[in-house]
């Protein structure tokens, strides 16, 4: 995903799933990627409203459809 695209939620891998969860994150919801840090920085998106950050490794385990 690049910066301020938005899309649906597809899959995360199972050994994330809880811990993101509590985040909101989980599949079927609507993602938008706010900015992305360079050099494995992390991720910041956008769920239900609320802003998160997620480490550039647990953003990867996250499949998003882009709209």
């Amino acid at each position: 995903m690049d910066y301020d695209e938005q899309g649906t939620i597809t899959a995360i891998e199972k050994d994330l799933r809880t811990r993101v969860a509590g985040m909101g994150i989980r599949v079927g919801k609507t993602l938008r990627m706010v900015t992305k840090q360079p050099i494995k920085g992390p991720v910041d998106v956008i769920v239900d409203g609320a802003e998160t950050s997620l480490g550039l490794d647990m953003a990867e385990k996250i499949t998003v459809d882009v709209v």
